[in-house]
């Protein structure tokens, strides 16, 4: 099965691909984004793939189907939708690829319908020590969100 994202708003261009080959398998997930500043960006799937404003905030929180609290992508206890930060280069771009089994395309947790969002800066992944480190890692404000749909 395979999902895609697209950007609309200030990283237009961008897009998410996401694969996975069955329902036991990991979910492949290829980011191509650029218009970052460079340096770390928290990188998120969203409870809502609702876009009627354009900060965002109608997407609500980070994708937590179980109950965790926030981390990275290979924390064990962490939001299903928290998969870590992404690294833009010295242009501002993205070109990376991650694997996990922390979300899914099949099923009723599928990630279709939902948002991923990047956020304006490093996710400090839980361990921050900031009040909101352990909801939202201390991302700061959503720079841009794409609903994710059905390739």
């Amino acid at each position: 099965m395979q999902g895609i994202a697209v950007f609309q708003g200030k990283l237009e261009g961008g897009y998410i691909t996401f694969y996975q080959d069955d329902s036991q398998s990991p979910v492949k997930i290829n980011i191509h984004v650029k218009h970052l500043s460079p340096g770390k960006h928290g990188f998120h799937i969203h409870e809502k793939g609702n876009l009627l404003k354009k900060d965002c905030s109608e997407c609500k929180g980070h994708w937590n189907p179980h109950n965790k609290t926030h981390g990275g992508l290979h924390t064990d206890n962490s939001h299903a939708g928290d998969l870590g930060n992404i690294v833009a280069n010295d242009s501002g771009e993205v070109n990376t690829h991650i694997s996990t089994d922390k979300i899914t395309l099949y099923g009723k947790y599928s990630i279709f319908g939902r948002s991923i969002i990047v956020h304006v800066d490093e996710d400090d992944l839980g361990k921050g020590g900031h009040s909101d480190s352990l909801t939202t890692g201390h991302a700061g404000k959503r720079l841009d969100c794409a609903i994710i749909g059905h390739a």
